[in-house]
């Protein structure tokens, strides 16, 4: 058995037992929160932790994997799960949500955007991320590389003119990285979504001022707002374009469904939603299509209305909304 087959073979255990970890943390959470209406919430945290730790590995692999490929499996994944990756995974949305229990633990209200406003972020995203699609190709007529293989293991690293694509899985690098961060303390170094980039594109001079300036502006900002970020998020946005096709409807094949006979509009989904989704209130029933929804599954959790709203697979219901002031008829 050669090296390579050996390092594989390693890599793929690892992997599983990471897997198990997170298996272990699910069910653990199950048996032990009795809560209904935080349970999820935990589920959630223990997934993003193995989310984590998983990312942290895959990203100290050698050699490395390459950034291109990652870019199209994010891409593949959104078409089924849609934005899942966002509300259970993401490590920036993982700070965010820290943040969140700090400014509880703390008792303070967190701010509500106008709706307005949160329907421009969400909007305006597209046009962000429509500048990062075609800078790349701006930049390649500016300094073509200078043969086709270049150009080939540019596109693989995303490097070169292809940088600007990096920006929109910058939200996968995890806080805790296996390289040398921009901030190291002791062996442990430590990274933050988009400084990279910051450093890379604003002039020298100004470039540390103008990260430094991102992370305060986007800690304050996470601990008034709930998920402020994710509102107008570039990689929140990729995951979402793709199911505006309508090639697409179908997809993604996880979704929130709403049973309208069943929902009395007491404006408890709207309320508890990080992001001020008021599709899941408005919408009169059926398949919840809107891309602003991250699947969090916060407001299946807080629903006290038996069956009102589903998250299912396909056409398989996986959770449901549940009288949590009553014994469930299906507990």
């Amino acid at each position: 058995m050669d090296g390579m087959t050996v390092e594989i073979i390693g890599d793929l255990l690892r992997l599983i037992v990471l897997a198990g970890l997170g298996i272990a943390g699910v069910l653990s959470v199950l048996i032990w929160k009795k809560n209904r209406v935080a349970r999820v919430t935990f589920l959630r945290f223990t997934i993003q932790a193995v989310g984590l730790a998983t990312l942290f590995y895959l990203f100290s692999i050698k050699p490395a994997i390459p950034l291109l490929y990652v870019l199209i499996a994010w891409f593949a994944a959104t078409l089924f799960l849609g934005r899942f990756f966002c509300g259970w995974v993401c490590p920036f949305a993982l700070i965010m949500d820290i943040e969140n229990v700090i400014r509880k633990a703390l008792k303070i209200r967190y701010r509500l955007l106008p709706d307005k406003l949160n329907m421009a972020l969400h909007k305006g995203r597209y046009m962000i991320l429509a500048v990062f699609l075609l800078l790349p190709v701006v930049l390649w007529l500016l300094n073509p590389p200078p043969n086709t293989a270049s150009a080939v293991l540019m596109a693989k690293m995303l490097a070169g003119p292809f940088r600007p694509y990096s920006i929109i899985i910058d939200p996968l690098v995890p806080f805790i990285v296996p390289w040398t961060g921009q901030l190291v303390l002791g062996d442990v170094n430590f990274s933050y979504p988009y400084i990279a980039n910051i450093l890379t594109f604003v002039e020298a001079s100004y470039s540390e001022i103008f990260a430094a300036m991102f992370v305060v502006v986007t800690l304050v900002g996470a601990f008034l707002v709930r998920r402020v970020w994710c509102r107008f998020c570039p990689a929140g946005a990729s995951i979402s374009a793709l199911n505006q096709f309508k090639a697409f409807k179908r997809l993604p094949l996880l979704y929130i469904e709403k049973d309208e006979e069943k929902c009395p509009k007491c404006g408890v989904c709207k309320r508890v939603c990080p992001v001020q989704v008021n599709d899941v209130y408005e919408q009169k029933g059926g398949k919840i299509n809107t891309s602003q929804c991250m699947l969090c599954t916060r407001c299946v959790e807080m629903c006290p209305y038996e069956d009102a709203l589903k998250v299912k697979l396909g056409n398989k219901s996986v959770f449901k909304s549940r009288n949590w002031l009553e014994p469930s008829n299906s507990e």
